[in-house]
């Protein structure tokens, strides 16, 4: 039987989705085949806990001694949305031990979490994109910038990070101060985007036996004024059909610019792709190579929808990689 760290926590302000993402984990894998170990990443603070005990994690080969015993690992399953796990820093960890894990290799963490960069990459492809500027902490004059070169509305976010976390949708210039301040709060750049008017679709891809796999094209129904954090994880704040009420030419479209992605990008394990589409054309949104897993998530949704358990979609992400 395999031993597998099940990593979660993070040091971004999704921090309580990844534990949420990391216990469902825990409670869904395949018990016959694999013995889970949660272990929470919190800053310096790598632990595994176990009946109101904490073992602390040794950072020099990544294992946990409880008593006499200590516990290496066969692999890691990710599940830290945000940094360290989805940026590339733990991936370069784990690469230098030798250890596999099921997300994507460090370059490809770390350019798909810069939404800037990741844009550019996805541009150069031939792929829609809306406009958008970057901004850093230290510039003198973001509004200033930002009123110059785009029109709104627009939505401010942190370059850096996920689950919609520090983001605002700005329709009047009076709003836009407090939307930078509030995004600056998250990460030293943000990245400010033109608004498509449009309908937000999103489509799940994995590799399975070597073969990359496209998951039922979903749409996302958000009842507040965009997807945030509340729409998110907040029961009945949003609805996501799946599969998506649209014509097949436009999900055939969406799954193939996902699937040609996915190989370009060089990504790995369960990745989700969004996109709006204003009703003549797909724009990419954005990547994020470790989705969210909590009963809540749209990844397990669209697996369920393809055919698979949650069960199933764990054990396929640690076949990939042992």
């Amino acid at each position: 039987m395999l031993n597998i760290a099940i990593v979660a926590g993070g040091n971004s302000g999704e921090y309580e989705i990844s534990m949420k993402s990391g216990r469902q984990v825990e409670l869904n894998i395949d018990f016959n085949r694999f013995r889970p170990f949660l272990i929470e990443i919190r800053g310096t603070k790598w632990s595994y806990k176990v009946e109101k005990k904490s073992f602390p994690v040794d950072k020099n080969d990544f294992s946990v001694t409880i008593g006499k015993r200590k516990i290496k690992f066969d692999a890691v399953f990710n599940a830290i949305h945000g940094s360290p796990g989805e940026d590339g820093k733990l991936q370069g960890y784990f690469d230098m031990l030798g250890i596999p894990y099921t997300s994507s290799g460090v370059t490809t963490s770390a350019i798909s979490f810069n939404k800037s960069f990741c844009k550019d990459v996805v541009s150069a492809y031939g792929v829609n994109v809306a406009r958008s500027i970057r901004l850093y902490k230290n510039d003198r004059h973001p509004k200033a910038e930002v009123i110059k070169h785009l029109r709104l509305p627009v939505f401010v976010k942190p370059n850096n990070g996920g689950s919609s976390v520090g983001m605002s949708k700005v329709s009047h210039e009076k709003d836009l101060k407090e939307a930078l301040v509030k995004s600056f709060r998250e990460d030293n750049e943000i990245i400010v985007e033109e608004f498509i008017r449009g309908r937000e679709l999103t489509c799940g891809v994995i590799l399975a036996r070597g073969k990359i796999i496209a998951f039922p094209v979903t749409e996302i129904i958000s009842k507040k004024e965009f997807f945030d954090y509340e729409a998110k994880y907040q029961p009945g704040m949003a609805d996501e059909v799946v599969p998506a009420d649209i014509p097949s030419k436009v999900a055939g479209k969406c799954s193939e610019i996902s699937v040609d992605l996915f190989r370009e990008l060089n990504c790995k394990g369960i990745v989700r792709f969004d996109f709006i589409f204003d009703g003549r054309k797909l724009f990419f949104l954005e990547v994020n190579t470790v989705p969210g897993i909590t009963s809540a998530s749209i990844v397990p949704k669209m697996a369920k929808a393809y055919g698979w358990s949650y069960t199933r979609l764990i054990s396929n992400l640690i076949d990939e990689i042992i």
